[in-house]
C-alpha cells in the first residue's frame, strides 16, 4: 500500500508539473501576443507612411525633372553651337572652293589662249580641236 501511495504522490507531482509547464507556457504565448500587437502597424499608420512615401517620391520625381530639364537644354545647347561651327566650316569651304574654281577658269582660259595653235594642249583642257 505504501507502493501506491507513493506512485499516487509521484504521479500527482508529475501532473503538477506539467499543468505548471502548460501554464507559464500559455502566459508566455499569451505575452508574445500582447507584443507582436503592440508592435504592428495599424491601417492609420500605414496610411501615414504611404503619404510620406508618396511626398517624398513626389519631391524626387520633381528634382529629377529639373535635373533633366537643365540637361536637356546644356544637350541643345551644344547641338546649337556644333551647327554653327559647321555652318561656318561649311561657308569657309565654299568660298575656298569657289576661290579655286575661279583660279582654275583663269588658268585653263590662259592655257587655252597660250595652246590655241597646240591641238595637243587643248586636248589635255578637254577642248575639241578646231
Amino acid at each position: 500500500m505504501l507502493t501506491k501511495v507513493l506512485a499516487s504522490k509521484s504521479m500527482a507531482e508529475s501532473n503538477n508539473d506539467l499543468i505548471g509547464f502548460i501554464a507559464s507556457t500559455v502566459e508566455k504565448l499569451r505575452d508574445d501576443v500582447v507584443t507582436m500587437r503592440d508592435q504592428m502597424a495599424t491601417k492609420e499608420d500605414l496610411a501615414r507612411l504611404e503619404g510620406r512615401f508618396s511626398e517624398k517620391l513626389s519631391r524626387l520625381e520633381s528634382r529629377f525633372s529639373e535635373k533633366l530639364d537643365v540637361s536637356i537644354t546644356s544637350v541643345r545647347g551644344d547641338i546649337e553651337q556644333v551647327q554653327l561651327r559647321f555652318d561656318s566650316i561649311e561657308h569657309g569651304m565654299s568660298s575656298r572652293f569657289e576661290h579655286v574654281q575661279g583660279e582654275l577658269s583663269r588658268l585653263r582660259s590662259a592655257v587655252y589662249i597660250l595652246g590655241k595653235d597646240r591641238p595637243g594642249v587643248l586636248r589635255l583642257l578637254g577642248q575639241a580641236s578646231a
